[in-house]
């Protein structure tokens, strides 16, 4: 069988900093979204009823958010080295309450290294700039003690008044330009 080209989306953005690129997902990058959906990693953004079918489509979901809304979650790599190391961006799927940025890093070797605070800001920083936001909100399992920290270091405050995917959900408000990685 002769399989095509693999597809990209086109006049997606790509955003770097000091040490990482921010690039709109790939083929390739199936295997490492698979692993990290089927790792104790994903545990606070997977259904518990997950399979290789569901994370698939999630998959689909990711892509389909550039083509729908003209933006997406960027996959982060260091540069240098294409392996896939989370994802992070704006995102605002239709039953959403508002739009949101989102994260999770996927590999645990990137945990501790301040990868996803550079990548986070990056990302605010093009929500609040050409994509034109005013203010989105960081949806976070109260369990979920590493993304609250990192929605408090990028200076995004509890908003107890937000409306909320999960009544259990803490919603954390980031207001502004973004912040400086």
């Amino acid at each position: 069988m002769i399989r095509p080209a693999t597809p990209t989306l086109a006049n997606t953005p790509v955003l770097e900093t000091e040490r990482l690129r921010l690039r709109a997902p790939v083929a390739t990058d199936w295997p490492h979204w698979r692993a990290f959906m089927a790792s104790d990693r994903s545990s606070f953004i997977r259904p518990d009823d997950l399979d290789e079918a569901k994370a698939w489509r999630a998959m689909g979901h990711m892509v389909g958010m550039w083509v729908l809304r003209g933006y997406g979650l960027f996959i982060i790599e260091a540069k240098g080295d294409p392996t896939p190391l989370g994802m992070c961006g704006p995102w605002h799927p239709i039953d959403w309450p508002e739009p949101e940025l989102a994260w999770s890093l996927w590999s645990p070797a990137a945990e501790g290294k301040g990868i996803m605070f550079e990548a986070a800001a990056a990302a605010r920083a093009h929500a609040f700039g050409p994509l034109g936001w005013t203010t989105a909100v960081s949806y976070i399992d109260p369990a979920n003690a590493r993304s609250i920290a990192l929605a408090e270091r990028l200076g995004a405050v509890r908003d107890a008044t937000a409306a909320r995917l999960d009544p259990t959900d803490l919603v954390y408000r980031h207001i502004g330009t973004g912040v400086s990685a």
